[in-house]
């Protein structure tokens, strides 16, 4: 099972534990994390830019500025893509076990297509999981209605595949509680069902809890509590 966790936000966080330190502790938990920053007229400035391309790095994911009319396309692209990475990482400690290299252009070109193959077909067959993280701070609201129909698209494209695909969709902070910053608006599915009212109550607010709400979805996903700690050991704030 290939999990991801797609991050879709448009600022800088400023509460609670570093999404770096977050998107570390998925990654070493086989979880990958991408993140788009989804962007008009320039509002993402350059400290939250370089926080997005932090965040994937350290989640072993990638990073994409955007703005509201290329996020469909950007979503389903990620997802592809990092499934791919995946596959091809795993069919490259394949290779280095079994032929001594870890490269494709290593290979014949006859067993190079051979491999490209197994690639493509366990990429459309590899069972998958990718929940969906949402920035619902203020800034976000213009953006509401091009991350819903991204959602739409995106469990289109998922069902489309021959392997078993899931989504599962949240945004912070929560609305509900004090002490989560994480809120469920679609458990585990690939049904297109209840789409058109998603987000359609959340009352948007000012902070970005990244990193908690990362951590909340990376429990959630391994059903693991985690403990977010900095390199001496100690509870990490993260405020810009």
């Amino acid at each position: 099972m290939m999990m991801q966790i797609l991050l879709i936000t448009d600022g800088c966080s400023n509460v609670g534990v570093s999404p770096v330190i977050a998107a570390a502790q998925a990654q070493g938990e086989g979880v990958t994390v991408n993140v788009i920053g989804v962007i008009d007229h320039g509002e993402l400035g350059v400290l939250g830019s370089e926080e997005i391309k932090e965040i994937a790095a350290a989640g072993g994911g990638m990073s994409r500025i955007v703005n509201s009319g290329q996020l469909s396309q950007t979503v389903q692209m990620m997802t592809r893509k990092t499934v791919t990475t995946t596959i091809q990482h795993a069919v490259g400690k394949e290779l280095q076990s079994i032929l001594g290299v870890n490269q494709l252009e290593q290979l014949p070109p006859d067993k190079r297509s051979q491999v490209v193959q197994v690639i493509d077909t366990m990429s459309e067959t590899s069972s998958l999981r990718v929940a969906l993280l949402i920035d619902a701070s203020a800034s976000m609201k213009p953006k509401l209605a091009a991350v819903r129909e991204a959602i739409h698209d995106l469990l289109l494209s998922l069902r489309a595949r021959s392997g078993k695909s899931e989504l599962a969709v949240f945004h912070f902070p929560s609305t509900k509680t004090s002490d989560q910053e994480l809120e469920m608006d679609l458990n585990w599915t690939n049904q297109l069902a209840n789409l058109d009212k998603m987000f359609y109550k959340i009352n948007m607010k000012g902070t970005t809890p990244t990193g908690p709400a990362m951590l909340q979805t990376l429990q959630f996903m391994t059903e693991k509590p985690f403990l977010p700690k900095t390199e001496d050991g100690m509870l990490s704030d993260y405020v810009v």
